[in-house]
C-alpha cells in the first residue's frame, strides 16, 4: 500500500510559478514510476508529466512541455512538479500517482495504482 499527499497548490497570476510536491509512504518508492495528472471542472483527467524510478526518463504533455518540470528525490520519497509561465488553462486539481508496473503506458491514468487526494491550482488572468 502506498499513500500520497500533495501540497503546493494555490492561486497564482498568469505567468507565475508554483511548485507542487507529492510525499509518498512506502519503502519501495524509489522503484516506482510517478506521474502527475490534472482535472479541470467538466473535463476528463489528463496526463501532465511522468518520471521513471531513477529520474533519468521524463515525459510531458505537449501542453506543458517547456514550462513544467517533473523531478524526484528518492531519499525524501517525494516527487515535484515545477510549473512556470502558468496560464489560465492550467487551472485544475493536480494529482500525483504511482505506477508500479514499469514505464510502458505512463500516459494512461488507468495504469496507475495509487493516487493522492489532489491539490487545487488556480490561475488568474
Amino acid at each position: 500500500q502506498v499513500q500520497l499527499v500533495e501540497s503546493g497548490g494555490g492561486l497564482v497570476q498568469a505567468g507565475g510559478s508554483l511548485r507542487l510536491s507529492c510525499a509518498a509512504s512506502g519503502r519501495t518508492f524509489s522503484s516506482y514510476v510517478m506521474g502527475w495528472f490534472r482535472q479541470a471542472p467538466g473535463k476528463e483527467r489528463e496526463f501532465v508529466a511522468a518520471i521513471n524510478w531513477s529520474g533519468g526518463s521524463t515525459a510531458y504533455a505537449d501542453s506543458v512541455k517547456g514550462r513544467f518540470t517533473i523531478s524526484r528525490d528518492n531519499a525524501k520519497n517525494t516527487v515535484y512538479l515545477q510549473m512556470n509561465s502558468l496560464k489560465p488553462e492550467d487551472a485544475a486539481v493536480y494529482s500525483c500517482a504511482v505506477k508500479n508496473s514499469g514505464w510502458y503506458g505512463y500516459r494512461l491514468s488507468s495504469a496507475y495504482a495509487y493516487w493522492g487526494q489532489g491539490t487545487q491550482v488556480t490561475v488568474s488572468s
